[in-house]
């Protein structure tokens, strides 16, 4: 269970945490912009400002940090935006939670990695899809060129890569809506309705990093309402390297958290068994000869601690806090 996160403000808003009952009829939707980050500050110092150039600016922004360092405060001075930064324990999972706790009913909470950049409609786009598609509960965007795949981009790289990939055009809220089985976690937008009404939250058993978290929430949002995925919600995921899980941590959750979440329902098995072996194969493919900016050695070494555990019936997600 999370504990308690401790509170800090650019400035109070005058937004509601929660509304009453006779409230809700004349409630308006707020998007709230939520942003778990660890230990890259000047990246986030960097996101932030780009979220300024939004043509509709979020109506609230929470950062869920796990610490002081992970966050400049000159980067809260002079945002045009309220901003709420909220600290506790680390992990993708218990930080997205934390911003589960600031919404009400009507609201919508998009969920960007602190990487990831936006086109600048991207909010005004995703308020208007949530209001035109009331049957949706999650929605994800078009990542026009994904950093994680290779050594990543800056973030000047990024901003280029993004204005050539969205030609300057906009995209309509409803056009190019397709299913899609789950949300990307660095950019999933969820509406808070059924989130709360049926107490769901991200699963805190996955651990630091939380692979697959996404899936796991999205699969059980689906009950709810569509998951889908627009091709009017454009960005660009830097795949920042820093900050991010060693190899052999990894490694384990790429085989432990499918098999946990085959267990427990939410993944179907054949996707979660293509995934892992896919995984494994790169890794082992990779491991004599590995890219500068991926650990496959210790990937692989995860990988087979993994199967070892599953053989003895003891794997878990949460083993990876054991392993150095």
């Amino acid at each position: 269970m999370a504990i308690s996160p401790q509170v800090h403000e650019n400035r109070l808003a005058s937004f509601p945490v929660f509304l009453k009952s006779d409230q809700r009829k004349v409630a308006k939707m707020r998007l709230v912009l939520a942003i778990p980050t660890a230990g890259r500050p000047a990246l986030l110092s960097e996101v932030l400002h780009d979220i300024t150039r939004q043509t509709r600016l979020p109506d609230f922004v929470v950062v869920s940090v796990s610490g002081a360092e992970d966050v400049d405060e000159r980067a809260l001075e002079d945002l045009p935006f309220p901003c709420m930064v909220v600290t506790g324990q680390k992990g993708a999972s218990v930080q997205r939670n934390r911003a589960i706790e600031m919404l009400g009913p009507e609201d919508v909470l998009l969920l960007l990695d602190d990487d990831f950049l936006m086109a600048p409609d991207y909010v005004a786009q995703t308020v208007q899809l949530f209001r035109d598609h009331p049957e949706v509960a999650v929605a994800t965007g078009r990542v026009l060129a994904d950093g994680i795949s290779g050594p990543g981009y800056d973030y000047r790289e990024g901003l280029a890569r993004l204005q050539a990939g969205a030609g300057g055009g906009t995209g309509t809220g409803d056009g190019g809506l397709t299913e899609a089985y789950n949300g990307y976690g660095c950019n999933m937008a969820v509406r808070a309705r059924p989130v709360l009404e049926h107490r769901l939250r991200f699963d805190e058993a996955l651990p630091l990093y939380a692979w697959l978290e996404d899936v796991d929430f999205s699969r059980r949002l689906a009950a709810h309402g569509r998951v889908v995925r627009s091709e009017a919600l454009r960005g660009v995921h830097l795949g920042s390297k820093s900050g991010r899980t060693p190899g052999v941590k990894l490694g384990y959750s790429q085989i432990a958290n499918p098999a946990y979440l085959i267990a427990k329902g939410t993944m179907a098995p054949r996707r979660a068994l293509r995934l892992m072996l896919g995984n494994m194969a790169a890794n082992l493919l990779h491991a004599i000869r590995p890219e500068p900016w991926i650990d496959r050695r210790g990937r692989l070494r995860g990988n087979l601690m993994a199967l070892r555990d599953l053989a003895l019936r003891r794997a878990r997600p949460d083993r990876i806090l054991d392993l150095s």
